[in-house]
């Protein structure tokens, strides 16, 4: 049952029914409690799939182009690419990977901004043609090292221009994007469209109609200029909750059927990484280290307990040089929740939860009301899948968390339905009757 993000061999445990993702964690939790105390993963692939699912039903017109970066377990890209959708690659062995899964070339884009010439060279190769641009010195490497190349403009959009400074900001303005055209002309790289970027921290729809106003503009532009446009990625920032996504089709739905009817020829993609994985992984973390402090340290975040009830600080097994990388730029986006049973009228108390490490960069919740922990118990975190499986730090030694894989019956069942079968792209796939009854005796082993 267990695996690790670089493994190509790992196996899925189906559950009986009436068994549950709580059910499968509390496993885990004694197992890992009786061998080590080590932070684990669990990941519902069924729930990938159910994403899948849910983004047909609501933007079927709008074909995804997974962001790989955001979540690279094979099983993960296994599943995905027998669901049949693109991938959308930053590196040499993001391509690597997904075509390793018989992923044919056309179903790849390479959206690093700023890309390395032999990464450039690779993606000629392998007959990855279709890549990001948005500046004269990247259409310069791409005219030299790529021949084939087709070409997305990366244009800016309102909700990162002239933001906070320090971000690292990408695309092109409106303005500067005849002259690319032109350059791109005399250089005789091939633009076929155009790509813009919403965040998911956005929350205002309007963004979306001047983007796609600036795009329909570009593509009127490279008409003029001789070049005939037909791909518009409209990018990521999809949360994964239904509202946002019903929400975002309501805005552009009618601005394309404007813009980019249905028979303009125009293909329009997209480039979702956190709406598909984010809430497939829950992370169990194993309390350390703890300490009182009185309650006046705190000077922000939740509401004061009383100021003469102490306050605690909690030390986990994984932090932001591991699992929490993403907390060092944006919020976590995940609640704590203790996995001992505790009474409903059991007091709380005004808590931190930190990383190993002892860095001060290393706090992962900055004040929360828990019951009191003791050294040994585990916190549960949701909404873990998206940006948590990058390489670890070499801090104390610290080892990247098991992967335990599950599938509900219903799950697969619906999987065959459509026509994915574990003959086909998902060869990696072992299934087990319940991972519930595995114990640490008769685990199914993942070497070849």
């Amino acid at each position: 049952m267990k695996g690790f993000i670089d493994d190509a061999n790992y196996s899925v445990g189906l559950l009986d029914e009436g068994t549950n993702l709580g059910n499968v964690i509390d496993n885990y939790v004694y197992e890992h409690t009786l061998t080590g105390k080590k932070a684990f993963f669990v990941g519902d692939l069924g729930k990938i799939v159910k994403k899948h699912s849910q983004w047909q039903n609501v933007v079927a017109q709008i074909k995804p182009f997974y962001t790989v970066k955001c979540n690279s377990a094979p099983a993960v890209l296994e599943i995905l690419a027998a669901l049949g959708i693109g991938f959308a690659c930053s590196s040499k062995n993001e391509m690597a990977l997904v075509q390793e899964l018989g992923v044919s070339p056309e179903n790849i884009i390479y959206i690093s901004p700023c890309k390395q010439v032999s990464q450039i060279k690779y993606a000629a190769k392998v007959g990855v043609n279709i890549m990001t641009c948005d500046n004269e010195i990247e259409l310069k490497k791409i005219a030299r090292n790529h021949p084939n190349a087709k070409v997305l403009l990366h244009i800016a959009t309102e909700d990162n221009i002239g933001g906070e400074e320090g971000n690292m900001k990408f695309g092109t303005t409106l303005k500067n994007c005849r002259h690319l055209l032109e350059c791109a002309k005399e250089l005789d790289v091939q633009i076929i469209g155009v790509k813009f970027h919403v965040s998911s921290a956005c929350k205002e729809s309007q963004v979306y109609v001047h983007a796609l106003s600036d795009a329909r503009c570009v593509f009127d532009m490279a008409g003029e200029i001789g070049f005939t446009m037909n791909m518009l990625d409209i990018g990521g920032g999809f949360t994964g909750t239904e509202f946002q996504l019903e929400e975002v089709n309501h805005v552009i739905s009618p601005l394309l059927d404007i813009y980019f009817p249905e028979g303009s020829g125009v293909k329009i993609i997209s480039e979702p990484g956190s709406y598909y994985v984010s809430s497939a992984f829950t992370l169990a973390v194993n309390i350390i280290a703890k300490k009182v402090v009185e309650n006046d340290k705190f000077s922000s975040g939740v509401e004061k307990t009383g100021s003469d009830e102490p306050a605690f600080v909690y030390y986990m097994n994984d932090g932001v040089y591991g699992s929490f990388a993403s907390k060092l730029s944006e919020d976590l986006n995940t609640i704590p929740e203790v996995h001992k049973k505790y009474k409903e009228d059991e007091p709380l108390f005004t808590s931190s939860l930190w990383g190993p490490s002892c860095d001060e960069l290393d706090r992962i919740v900055e004040s929360c009301l828990l019951p009191e922990l003791n050294v040994g118990d585990w916190l549960i975190f949701d909404n873990m899948g998206a940006d948590s499986f990058h390489e670890p730090s070499a801090f104390n030694d610290f080892q990247r968390p098991a992967i335990y894989y599950m599938m509900s019956f219903s799950d697969w069942y619906e999987m065959q339905d459509a026509g994915i079968t574990s003959d086909a792209m998902m060869k990696n796939f072992f299934f087990v009757p319940s991972c519930i009854q595995l114990t640490q005796e008769d685990s199914f082993s993942t070497e070849a």
